[in-house]
């Protein structure tokens, strides 16, 4: 007997934390409050924004090319080769 009244209790406390979560959730003053944080923290990013410094560009002609010469001495790599010498 005992056990089931607690699984009532504990069933009763479920269900009163879940109605009440979601009708404050749904509540016309939470939405009011998101919308309000909402534009706050878009007005704060705006300002933010504005104030912040602009960097110069320091990084013209830093890109060397090298001109590469044919040259025929040059090595050649035998991969494969050492694969097939593997015995």
């Amino acid at each position: 007997m005992f056990k089931e009244i607690k699984y009532l209790i504990f069933i009763f406390v479920i269900s009163f934390f879940i109605f009440f979560t979601v009708k404050y959730y749904f509540s016309d003053t939470n939405k009011k409050k998101s919308y309000r944080s909402f534009n706050s923290i878009d007005e704060k990013l705006n300002i933010y924004s504005e104030k912040l410094p602009i960097l110069e560009d320091d990084t013209k002609n830093i890109i060397e090319y090298v001109e590469q010469k044919n040259n025929k001495k040059r090595k050649k790599f035998n991969f494969w080769k050492l694969l097939e010498n593997n015995e």
